[in-house]
């Protein structure tokens, strides 16, 4: 039988290994900004077109390379980084593989341009998949200018796989705000197809927030500060009431490198705890500085997992931190157990004395004489208004009982949409109704998500939302990654009752809303928009006009703890049973739930 191991191509195997560090244009954007941070760079220029799919430029001006260190950079586990094994445990740098660049170079065409300031002459490079096309000397400025262009050109497959510009643009705004907050010293630059989405001046780590996301978050952030022998925490947690239903703006930085955790993130969300809604998350920026020995970045090819030398440690420090700076801003509520509130009695005012109390008594009253009848219970609780919720609570009851004696009318209420039904509301979630076997529980939420889904494809696949016009127009402003979501689908908004325009550079001047909108607050109801859109982004590309007329749905629909009036749930039930798929949400959960009288009685027999 004859040998079949052999090895591989070079130009194979880089391809290989770029499949590991090179999945999209974003994964480019990450690994060049991290060798110009690492050069030293003070000020980053990234130029952009097409998504990345034709152009990604990085200019910077750090220390640059020598003639030889530049054509070194593109070989395979080349690097200035490390020099042995034990070099991987004091890792202050972001890049040290040396995988990126021969990636990069083995699916792109690339263009490299540096010089070191003690040059007269840089260096001109230009590879095509691997291959070296030309190595000169040229006139350039003190840095480094790369260019990487056609990506995935050799290999199809994966450029077939990448998603609409939109989505990869959104990519790509991801990784640069990753790190430019990650780096607040040094000031940046994106430009995409020749409009200029970023520009950051170098400052203080509030001000690289609210540069990235907004001047809305100056009121939202909440500092952090512990300094302790296992990590130093700096950075800001957001206040409860800004909580949003995605965790779009959650950061973990450690040493200056965006990484994802799990464990810490519940460490965090547990300080908030009785703070936020059910399904809400908070917003967080947190820096933690922690000694090389005691963390290993070397666990995952793209560094945004870690390995903690003690994580219980750390997982109690960032918990306490938080709860401390909650309490320290007088965030977390507090209540006082010495101190009885009822007699509460503050000290007198100078030149106040006190009154002594009189006592009255009338010498004639007759405890056993009556001028006037006893008031019946009704009348009574009648005229008593702090018992008049309870006297229509009996009402109700009684209306149901009643009701439940002609339960072939209340069915075919439900079923036809007409005719009396008693209908109440279990614990401002649930509508309980009788129908001919039993009865039904109806999850209001989710019955109102599915009318609403219904109603905005129709909006959609007719152009003709229908709008409540404001009267006092209001201005949106948004971070660039989610403007650039929204603009994608400026006209789908349109149809679903949105009426806005343009008023400046990443910012909508909101004249009208859906009709359905049971709220006059612009912010909130864009922040949640916002947010479903953002967590159904991936599905915006095959299914469009589904997904945003489900995220409409699920941001204005009947909020779980909603106190409906009886016409309203009437309503909802007919509107729900009226729908082609009254039985399901939109998302696969069940709407309704049903209870035989079979069911019922099985509970009281043993």
């Amino acid at each position: 039988m004859p040998d079949i191991i052999r090895l591989l191509p070079d130009a194979v195997a880089n391809q290989i290994a770029a499949g590991e560090v090179i999945q999209r244009p974003g994964s480019v954007i990450k690994e060049l900004l991290e060798n110009a941070i690492d050069a030293g760079a003070s000020d980053i220029q990234v130029f952009v077109k097409d998504a990345g799919r034709t152009l990604m430029k990085i200019v910077d001006n750090g220390c640059g390379m020598s003639t030889v260190d530049a054509r070194m950079s593109f070989e395979k586990h080349a690097t200035s980084k490390i020099q042995g094994a034990s070099d991987l445990f004091q890792i202050q740098t972001k890049g040290f593989r040396g995988e990126a660049m021969p990636s990069i170079a083995a699916i792109a065409h690339v263009e490299l341009k540096t010089r070191l300031a003690e040059e007269e002459l840089g260096t001109h490079l230009v590879i095509e998949g691997s291959e070296v096309k030309l190595h000169e000397s040229c006139q350039c400025q003190t840095g480094t200018s790369i260019s990487v262009k056609n990506l995935f050109f050799n290999v199809p497959a994966r450029r077939h796989f990448l998603k609409s510009d939109a989505v990869e643009t959104r990519h790509i705004i991801d990784e640069f705000e990753r790190v430019a907050l990650a780096h607040p010293e040094v000031s940046f630059m994106l430009n995409h197809n020749n409009s200029e989405l970023f520009t950051l001046s170098e400052g203080s780590l509030r001000h690289r927030i609210i540069q990235v996301l907004g001047k809305k978050y100056q009121e939202r952030l909440v500092p952090v500060d512990e300094d302790i022998e296992i990590v130093n925490i700096q950075g800001f947690i957001g206040k409860p009431e800004f909580a949003r239903k995605t965790r779009g703006e959650q950061f973990f930085f450690v040493n200056k490198r965006y990484i994802k955790s799990q464990y810490l993130n519940h460490a965090l969300t547990s300080a908030f705890e009785s703070l936020l809604p059910p399904g809400h998350h908070p917003l967080y920026f947190l820096y933690l500085d922690i000694k090389p020995e005691d963390i290993d970045i070397n666990v995952h090819p793209a560094k945004t997992e870690i390995k903690f030398k003690d994580e219980r440690a750390i997982y109690s420090v960032i918990h306490s931190s938080v709860k401390k700076s909650l309490g320290r801003f007088n965030i977390t509520p507090s209540l006082d157990f010495e101190q009885e509130v009822s007699i509460s009695i503050g000290p007198p005012r100078a030149g106040v004395g006190f009154k002594e109390p009189q006592i009255r008594v009338n010498p004639d009253y007759n405890p056993f004489q009556t001028t006037e009848q006893p008031k019946s219970l009704v009348g009574r609780f009648e005229r008593d208004p702090l018992s008049t919720k309870g006297w229509q609570s009996l009402f109700e009851i009684a209306e149901t009982h009643t009701a439940r004696s002609a339960p072939e009318q209340v069915s075919s209420g439900i079923e036809q949409g007409q005719g009396p039904r008693a209908l109440f509301q279990l614990h401002n979630r649930f509508i309980v109704s009788q129908i001919k076997s039993g009865m039904i529980v109806v999850n209001q939420n989710k019955a109102h998500i599915r009318v609403l889904y219904e109603r905005y494809l129709t909006y959609l696949s007719r152009n003709c939302g229908c709008t409540q016009q404001l009267l006092f127009p209001q201005t949106i402003a948004f971070s660039e990654s989610d403007f650039v979501l929204l603009n994608d689908r400026l006209e789908d908004i349109r149809s679903l009752g949105f009426d806005f325009e343009e008023f400046g550079p990443r910012t909508l001047k909101i004249n009208g809303l859906p009709a359905e909108s049971r709220t006059s607050d612009v912010q909130q109801i864009f922040d949640e928009f916002v947010d479903m859109v953002r967590n159904a982004a991936d599905e915006l590309v095959s299914q469009p006009q589904k997904q945003m007329a489900l995220a409409l749905a699920r941001s204005l629909a009947i909020k779980p703890g909603t106190v409906l009036k009886k016409e309203e749930m009437s309503q909802l039930l007919d509107e729900l049973f009226g729908c082609e798929v009254p039985n399901y949400c939109p998302t696969g959960n069940p709407t309704i739930a049903t209870f035989t009288l079979d069911e019922l009685n099985e509970r009281f027999i043993r």
